[in-house]
């Protein structure tokens, strides 16, 4: 497992469109996605263990800002060939345990991964109600094990403050996790 960074935020580059199959039997696109005050586009899978250790949290902050009209899309992008637990029948598995209300799209041609720049999962893309990316950043603290619950939660107060205004913080910690396990890469 090699651990990534996320590079800095690329202020108002718009998001990539995409059609994605969801583990709901739908094909969702990057409109249907969107809410009123901006879309985080979230690149995770089920096996990292970064990722894992900010299932719930993810929850949380997607929960509240949708509140906001911010919505949510979490994408999967991984070679299922070598990493099984990344399958789409185990994203349909996980999605349903965890009742996830956001869509669980799969990348199976890890083209919208490689458009939109992906490095890590988790890697967080935040955009404005005009889908100009505004945060490029980490969830919180946590890294393989989940921060202290009184960490700073820097995703949720970055998009609050995108759906108050537009833009987000100019000041941005990266996100980090595992490498996205692209096809052909061991």
């Amino acid at each position: 497992m090699v651990r990534m960074e996320t590079p800095l935020c690329d202020f108002d580059r718009p998001a990539i469109e995409f059609a994605l199959p969801g583990v709901d039997g739908k094909t969702w696109t990057l409109k249907e996605c969107a809410g009123p005050k901006g879309l985080l586009v979230m690149f995770i899978c089920n096996h990292c263990p970064y990722v894992q250790a900010v299932r719930d949290r993810i929850l949380r902050d997607v929960t509240e800002l949708s509140s906001h009209g911010i919505k949510s899309v979490a994408i999967s992008a991984n070679d299922a060939s070598h990493y099984p637990e990344d399958s789409f029948d185990n994203m349909k598995k996980l999605a349903k345990e965890l009742k996830w209300p956001f869509p669980y799209l799969y990348d199976e041609s890890q083209q919208v991964a490689r458009a939109y720049g992906a490095v890590c999962t988790p890697d967080f893309f935040g955009y404005n109600g005009k889908l100009q990316l505004q945060y490029r950043g980490r969830l919180d603290e946590s890294r393989k094990q989940t921060a202290a619950p009184s960490a700073r939660r820097d995703l949720f107060e970055a998009m609050l403050q995108v759906a108050k205004t537009g833009n987000g913080p100019k000041d941005q910690i990266p996100s980090m996790g595992c490498s996205i396990k692209w096809k052909g890469q061991p």
